[in-house]
């Protein structure tokens, strides 16, 4: 007999709550309509990939992290670093204890884990995928600052100074001196700005 799925089905409903959750500290920076934080971790697993290859670490496991890091936010919303200073931040491991509550063990406890991994910022991928939460950040910033959000320049450099890998600062000076629709223009084969 097949193990039960319900609790699995749903929260693939409450996963998919972080496809509506706009990501709050970009309302500070003017930003009207802010990207979700589904948006937010997609980009962000990529990121994550990238930078670990480049820096010798397992690119699998780091975009696997960056996937759950912000999962918790179905249940806690997300919490901007202003918030976080008269609301405590809830506990990433508790919150994701109670998500994954009737799961199949199997499935629950590597859930848990990664959650723990990349809270704990001890393994290379952790700190990969962290540094890609970040560079994420800041990539986003230079989109809204290119739409004409000047206060999100900020948020870029507050990213900047919280990257820790030599591929992630790398990547960042090389974002940072890219403009946005550089990639078009180049597919596009026309003359870079």
């Amino acid at each position: 007999m097949a193990e039960d799925l319900t609790s699995v089905a749903r929260f693939l409903f409450e996963a998919g709550t972080l496809k509506q959750a706009k990501r709050t500290g970009w309302w500070m920076a003017g930003v009207r309509d802010p990207e979700s934080v589904a948006e937010h971790s997609w980009r962000t697993a990529l990121i994550a990939s990238i930078i670990a290859k480049l820096e010798g670490a397992d690119p699998a496991q780091a975009a696997f992290l960056a996937v759950w890091h912000d999962s918790q936010e179905t249940r806690t919303g997300d919490v901007n670093h202003l918030g976080k200073k008269y609301a405590p931040s809830a506990d990433p491991a508790a919150v994701t204890a109670d998500q994954v509550a009737g799961m199949p063990d199997v499935l629950a406890s590597t859930i848990r884990d990664l959650v723990a991994e990349y809270e704990t910022k001890e393994s290379l991928e952790a700190v990969c995928a962290r540094d890609a939460d970040k560079l994420e950040c800041l990539v986003q910033g230079v989109e809204y600052k290119a739409h004409g959000y000047a206060n999100a320049q900020r948020w870029i450099d507050n990213s900047r100074r919280r990257l820790t890998t030599k591929t992630a600062t790398a990547l960042a000076d090389a974002v940072l001196a890219s403009d946005s629709l550089d990639w078009l223009r180049a597919a596009m084969g026309e003359k870079q700005v």
